[in-house]
């Protein structure tokens, strides 16, 4: 039974692969979702043999993801953006956690509950969860760190590199683990790096426009 459903949910996301294949075809510009909705349409003839193997290597890939049975199943996801900003404005901004909710879409509120540890409360695919985390490594205008202490897991970085005097590259790697099935889908299509993309945007729209972060936490943390 496990195995029946491991692939039938494997030919789902395959199909969902194959519209982005189509997508691709007839688009330069990316949005996620069109992607889904195009995911829904037929296959054109010059299509049809590609997007057989797509469809293909996405059941098989994760049928077998469905069926690990031992240790968490880790998934990254690494995005950047470049910033209108001096690196120390950048930085600043990141900084102020409890800001977090005016550029991440699906966190609700971030309290600091002192120099190294918050706690998070976000909608995951359609479910409120809370966690702590703890701030593992902080360089001012260099890099933050962090990783869950409680709830699912997730740990990453976000460094900060200067590449002109009024410009900043600011990179963000996050590790985490989908727990449902709703998440390991949506994993598998891409929704939680899309979301990511999404909010170094709406960050860079915040500080941009700002012009200065809204405060600042200049401390350090542990150095590894």
């Amino acid at each position: 039974m496990q195995t029946n459903f491991a692939t039938v949910a494997g030919l789902v996301v395959g199909a969902l692969l194959l519209g982005n294949r189509m997508r691709h075809r007839r688009h330069s510009d990316y949005d996620y979702e069109d992607e889904l909705q195009e995911a829904r349409h037929g296959v054109s003839p010059d299509t049809a043999m590609a997007g057989l193997v797509v469809l293909a290597a996405g059941g098989v890939y994760l049928s077998k993801f469905l069926r690990q049975s031992g240790g968490m199943a880790i998934s990254t996801v690494e995005e950047s953006i470049e910033l209108d900003v001096p690196v120390s404005t950048a930085y600043n901004q990141w900084t102020q956690f409890e800001e977090f909710p005016r550029f991440m879409a699906s966190v609700e509120q971030v309290r600091q509950i002192d120099d190294t540890h918050l706690h998070w409360r976000a909608n995951v695919a359609g479910k409120t969860k809370e966690w702590d985390a703890e701030i593992t490594e902080q360089i001012p205008d260099k890099r933050i760190a962090w990783r869950s202490t409680s709830g699912p897991y997730n740990a990453g970085v976000v460094t900060f590199h200067k590449i002109g005097e009024n410009r900043t590259r600011v990179m963000l790697q996050m590790d985490y683990e989908p727990q449902t099935w709703t998440e390991k889908v949506g994993d598998m299509v891409g929704g939680v790096k899309f979301t990511a993309k999404g909010n170094l945007q709406r960050f860079r729209e915040l500080v941009e426009s700002r012009g200065a972060g809204s405060g600042a936490w200049r401390g350090t943390g542990p150095q590894h």
